[in-house]
């Protein structure tokens, strides 16, 4: 199946999907800095709800993990990409109850838009190699990570802006418009292919016989492990910015934290499309330089608290402040790690069984949020061992170093095996 629109109508639909994804969180974790600045919670309770609520979107990956591989290879992947964000629209509704009835009201509810996820993540993957040519698929592969990575800064800015300007009934209609027109996009597309044959019982069977085989794998193995690494640098770093940003770098407003995200987003964004034009699929020569530049990088965001350097240099612009150095060192970081995350990607896809598609993304999803759990973990190690925000980046950094020094792929093999 080649439907020349379903390619336009993924990108889309996968835009707003994160988009949303991005900007809910930027409502429920920037009221945590409204309750800083005014002195009704402290800055190690920030600190802990920040890292809480960001692990809930990752809890489902690890639950679900193998009914969402189920269901994208029993049903059509284009059925599940409109599954997915129906439930995240389900969840939105359960958030907004909070508006009424309580700030607590937000944790099931995100933890429902959580689910939808883990649903809708392997079918937009999955589903590439059903509409595109293996000769595209890197390619591919850094534009849904371009656009993916576009939504997340975009909406983590319009999200931030929004617990900062708006009521929360505004932010909570606008989430709601977001991802119904993301599940419209989802109905549009022409339908892809199924495999009634499937069977659940068997399916969470051959997952975890798979979830093995892909693991003890000498280089698909590797290849998870590298593809984890980089959400759990992500996700400590973006659990981190807000704490870093309101102490290290004296920002004062959830607008202000959230471009920090924006300028390593940014950097991720260039890395993507440099790894497209840098490396065919299977060439993963580079990957460990890549992973040791990244700890350089993280060194550097560590030595900003230490050194005047990298915040002497300060510019106002309205209502926000900008430190050109600071801004500069987390692009530099994202392209680093774009360099280092493109490329595995698309080996995977490429390498694993195609009948089987399904299950290897969920098993992606599985370790990826693992790793985004063990980063929200980490944080959480580090606060329980007074270890300042900034000290979090070199814990980090160690961390990596660890994971990359291990991390030596073998060459591809000649057929595919897993």
């Amino acid at each position: 199946m080649k439907s020349r629109r379903n390619y336009p109508l993924l990108l889309a639909s996968q835009f707003l999907s994160a988009f949303g994804d991005t900007a809910i969180l930027a409502v429920i974790v920037g009221q945590l800095t409204v309750l800083n600045k005014n002195g009704s919670i402290t800055e190690t309770v920030l600190r802990q709800r920040s890292a809480l609520y960001t692990s809930l979107l990752f809890i489902p990956y690890i639950l679900l993990a193998p009914l969402g591989g189920y269901l994208n290879d029993r049903y059509a992947k284009t059925v599940w990409l409109a599954g997915g964000n129906a439930v995240k629209l389900l969840g939105t509704v359960v958030c907004a109850i909070s508006i009424w009835q309580g700030y607590a009201w937000q944790m099931p509810g995100y933890l429902i838009v959580g689910i939808g996820a883990c649903f809708y993540g392997p079918a937009k993957y999955g589903i590439l190699p059903e509409i595109l040519p293996a000769e595209r698929l890197v390619k591919a592969n850094g534009m849904v990570e371009l656009l993916t990575l576009t939504a997340i800064l975009g909406g983590n800015i319009v999200g931030s802006v929004m617990v900062d300007r708006l009521s929360l009934t505004t932010c909570y209609v606008a989430l709601v418009a977001i991802y119904t027109t993301s599940f419209l996009l989802n109905l549009l597309m022409t339908r892809s292919p199924s495999n009634p044959g499937v069977r659940l019982g068997a399916s969470i069977t051959e997952f975890a016989i798979h979830t093995r085989d892909l693991l003890s794998a000498a280089r698909l193995g590797k290849v998870l492990i590298g593809t984890a690494l980089f959400w759990v640098a992500g996700a400590a770093m973006k659990i981190n910015f807000q704490p870093w940003g309101l102490n290290v770098l004296h920002l004062t407003t959830n607008t202000q934290i959230s471009l920090l995200g924006l300028w390593l987003a940014v950097g991720i964004m260039g890395g993507s499309i440099l790894a497209g034009v840098l490396h065919r699929v299977g060439d993963l020569r580079w990957t460990r330089r890549y992973g040791f530049g990244l700890v350089a990088m993280l060194v550097l965001v560590w030595s900003v608290a230490e050194i005047g350097f990298w915040r002497n240099w300060v510019v106002v612009a309205g209502p926000f402040k900008l430190l050109p150095w600071v801004i500069l060192l987390l692009i530099a970081t994202g392209v680093v790690a774009g360099l280092f995350l493109i490329p595995l990607n698309a080996s995977l896809q490429s390498e694993s069984d195609p009948a089987k598609l399904g299950k290897t993304i969920a098993v992606q999803n599985l370790t990826d949020n693992l790793g985004m759990l063990l980063a929200s973990g980490l944080v959480g190690l580090c606060l329980k061992l007074s270890i300042s925000a900034s000290g979090v980046f070199g814990v980090l950094a160690c961390v990596v170093l660890g994971v990359v020094l291990w991390l030596r792929l073998p060459a591809r093999p000649a057929a595919k095996t897993v």
